[in-house]
């Protein structure tokens, strides 16, 4: 079982200062040249997503920066491995980006055998943004709380389903420590993505399922129902509500990321030149609302920092992973 510090740690998710928006190095970018051509953006979940979704509004900004075309090439699959490995083995140019949806930290603990290294085959480039996750159920389900909710899987141990949108990917995690901090059985539904998964919960073909703050618009409408929210506070997208921990399962909590990275050896200064635009893109006030709507917090940070960060967010879901027992092969 987690203790109370592990999960702590797991989702001490610190938002990257403001003072680092006024460093002196981001006032002007680099004058490499870059782009001179295309920059494709690889994304390793499906298209239609809430990680596509806010990767694609991204590449738009950054297009629009450079006066060069940025698009979004889906790579799904492997729990995101085959869209991380793809950018591994890209030639280190700065036109082969990865949008990296929180999958490389935990991968590394969840997979015994990969083909990358997370730290030695890529070069941080930025934080995009900090995701909680919303707990969502069918109309159908007869819970309208997270007790509730409890209480019916309770009564029904293994015999219903928790979709997510791939084994080993954050919302799957986020959703494993919720039945073992909750004490609950439900069988793992994996699909190639949230879209599809979203698309099965709707009917109630699928009893539950953690997605981002994009998909509140369905709730909104009335087409499925919102129980609770990862973080450790009520999420400004929906501040009616609750925190899983506040709802029943005192102790959780966790939140996830979103950043960019490009293959190792890729010349320090387009990495540069890639980070300092993309903080440029996620400080316009259109943007950042466009995501604290959706339930995302814009976070840029320099190379180094998501460096840091990324070893520190490796450390960290090895202990959580190591207390689940989940491996993959």
């Amino acid at each position: 079982m987690l203790s109370r510090r592990d999960l702590i740690a797991l989702s001490a998710v610190e938002l990257l200062t403001g003072g680092l928006f006024a460093a002196a190095g981001w006032a002007q970018t680099p004058n490499s040249g870059y782009p001179s051509k295309p920059v494709r953006i690889i994304v390793p979940v499906a298209a239609g997503g809430p990680t596509d979704i806010v990767a694609r509004t991204l590449a738009d900004k950054l297009a629009a920066i450079w006066h060069q075309q940025v698009f979004i090439e889906n790579k799904p699959g492997a729990g995101n491995n085959l869209g991380c490995e793809y950018v591994a083995r890209s030639d280190p140019d700065g036109y082969t980006v990865l949008f990296d949806p929180g999958a490389m930290a935990s991968n590394t603990s969840l997979y015994g055998k990969l083909t990358y290294d997370a730290v030695k085959d890529f070069a941080p480039v930025s934080l995009v943004a900090l995701v909680d996750y919303f707990m969502f159920v069918p109309n159908s389900s007869p819970a309208h709380s997270l007790k509730e909710f409890i209480d019916y899987v309770k009564a029904h141990p293994g015999k219903l389903t928790m979709a997510s949108p791939g084994t080993g990917s954050a919302p799957y995690l986020a959703e494993m420590m919720f039945l073992q901090m909750a004490g609950l059985s439900m069988t793992h539904v994996p699909y190639r993505g949230a879209a599809p998964a979203f698309t099965d919960l709707i009917p109630g073909r699928v009893d539950c399922y953690f997605g981002s703050g994009t998909l509140l618009s369905y709730s909104h409408s009335g087409q499925v129902r919102v129980l609770a929210v990862t973080g450790a506070k009520r999420n400004p997208a929906a501040p009616d509500v609750p925190t899983i921990a506040e709802a029943g399962v005192p102790g959780y909590e966790v939140t996830g990321t979103q950043a960019l990275f490009v293959p190792a050896k890729t010349p320090p200064e387009i990495v540069q030149k890639i980070s300092a635009d993309t903080n440029m893109a996620l400080a316009d006030p259109a943007l950042k609302t466009k995501l604290l709507d959706t339930g995302y917090i814009a976070g840029g940070s320099t190379p180094e920092a998501l460096g840091q960060r990324l070893k520190s967010d490796i450390a960290r879901w090895s202990v959580v992973i190591k207390s689940l027992g989940i491996k993959l092969d």
